[in-house]
């Protein structure tokens, strides 16, 4: 009986590092595909390829630092777009039914032989306004109507500027939704993990 029960042992044992493997092989697989991972959720590498030729005329990456950079730009954007989605901005109608319009306009283009990237367009949209909506609650707005958080930011930074608070407004609002935004992104960045396969992303300056 004991024979009996140390070979189930062994064979759970087995089994259990059967599944550990395969499963480290799929998510290292799958990792392969993505140039990073955010919050669980992966940036495919098509896609970021996509964006990023689309931003720069075409143009395939050669320089991994400005390749680099980009990444670091697009990370801030999906984390924004998170925000969002926590926020439930994606669940408002007036959101939704811009998306729709928006949607009705792409199937219609693609219809008419256009539009070979119509999931990558899509989502951009779907992911653009959302970070549209967010920034606007969470850095625009808030710069444009807390006239006391304004002034304060004005009085420690006065240094900077060389002029009443009155000349130089328009400065000091730009500098505060800079200052905004780095807080915001510092945050996110606290909240949700990055991890960037930088592996992966230097094979895209090879292609």
């Amino acid at each position: 009986m004991l024979l009996l029960s140390l070979k189930i042992y062994r064979l759970i044992c087995v089994r259990k590092a059967y599944c550990l493997f395969i499963f480290s092989f799929v998510y290292s697989i799958s990792f392969a595909q993505n140039v990073a991972v955010i919050n669980g959720k992966p940036v495919n590498t098509k896609e970021f390829l996509w964006a990023y030729k689309k931003s720069h005329n075409g143009n395939t990456p050669t320089d991994y630092e400005k390749l680099q950079a980009y990444l670091n730009l697009y990370i801030n954007f999906k984390l924004k777009v998170l925000d969002a989605r926590e926020m439930g901005l994606d669940k408002n109608t007036e959101y939704q039914e811009e998306i729709k319009t928006y949607e009705s306009n792409l199937v219609a283009r693609k219809k008419a032989g256009g539009n070979k990237d119509y999931d990558y367009l899509l989502n951009e949209y779907r992911e653009g306004v959302l970070m549209f909506n967010v920034s606007e609650q969470k850095i625009w707005d808030k710069a444009q109507s807390d006239e006391a958080a304004l002034y304060d930011f004005y009085s420690r930074n006065k240094q900077k500027y060389s002029k009443a608070f009155n000349e130089v407004r328009g400065d000091v609002i730009a500098d505060y939704q800079l200052s905004l935004e780095e807080k915001w992104l510092n945050s996110l960045k606290q909240k949700y993990q990055v991890k960037i396969n930088d592996n992966e992303l230097k094979k895209l300056t090879k292609l």
